[in-house]
């Protein structure tokens, strides 16, 4: 039987002070998927994921577990969307318990009050996220990796059936990065959430991700499983420079690599380049 998409965009349009920036997207993000937009800066990640969330207005058809966006109120769209944003917030004065708690607004009266409820729901996802030792340090005095987890936490809490997040993994080293991809790929595989983000790291997208998205210029270049998004044309047309891409020894999915300029054979009199890379020089 033929499920409802988590999301579904027909036609869907957006820009800033009169100037477009998506331009007709149509596309839709299976149920319980690990769905990552790729794509060079200035593509339109972040405006999509803005538009998803429902803090960008957009023309065309938005559909949000099959129902239209605008038949949500504000409140009531937060309680099936969380979205974590590139730029989190470290200059108040909140524990990570408090921050955490704040992802129970969507589900609490006019007043706001904390329940027992709402207290035990924040005590599980940061046990989930790992933070739970955390819990009553303040949010300046902690690591990059450990803030991601704190906003992934209180996302979490809003207990929403679908998580955008729009680069998590940004200024993390390597092995923050893993931790907050295999957090996601858990909370994906256990909760049967639906993970839409955006990503630079080609190789982390491939790893992880189930379909990927890649924007160039507002538009959609291509949409598929990493092998069938990651190929050599494709990123080249996207990029505008030269990648490698094989056969990762890890699994059935790509590996891509970038070709530094100075291994590449020298432009010929017509301004093309002979193919393959030259080998590196010898010191």
């Amino acid at each position: 039987m033929k499920t409802t998409p988590a999301i579904d965009a027909r036609r869907l349009s957006c820009g800033y002070r009169g100037e477009p920036v998506l331009k007709d997207l149509s596309f839709a993000v299976n149920r319980g998927d690990f769905f990552i937009l790729i794509g060079p800066n200035g593509s339109g990640k972040t405006t999509l994921m803005k538009s998803l969330a429902g803090i960008l207005g957009a023309t065309g058809d938005l559909k949000v577990l099959g129902r239209p966006v605008a038949d949500y109120s504000r409140k009531a769209l937060a309680r099936h969307i969380a979205f974590v944003p590139q730029q989190l917030p470290v200059d108040f004065p909140f524990s990570v318990r408090e921050v955490v708690l704040m992802g129970r607004a969507p589900h609490q009266g006019i007043l706001g009050l904390e329940t027992l409820a709402d207290l035990a729901a924040a005590d599980r996802v940061m046990a989930i996220t790992d933070i739970a030792q955390l819990a009553d340090r303040r949010l300046n005095c902690l690591s990059g990796g450990e803030l991601q987890r704190v906003f992934i936490a209180k996302a979490l809490c809003q207990e929403p059936e679908i998580i955008l997040l729009d680069e998590p993994t940004a200024f993390l080293d390597l092995a923050h990065q893993i931790q907050v991809m295999d957090l996601l790929e858990n909370l994906k595989e256990e909760k049967g959430i639906t993970i839409i983000m955006v990503c630079h790291d080609l190789n982390l997208a491939a790893m992880y991700g189930d379909r990927l998205l890649l924007m160039r210029a507002g538009e959609i270049l291509s949409m598929g499983t990493p092998n069938e998004v990651l190929t050599f044309p494709t990123l080249e047309a996207a990029y505008g420079c030269v990648l490698l891409t094989e056969k990762s020894p890890l699994g059935d999915f790509p590996r891509v690599t970038t070709i530094p300029g100075r291994l590449l054979p020298p432009l010929n009199l017509s301004g093309m380049r002979p193919t393959g890379p030259r080998r590196p020089r010898r010191s």
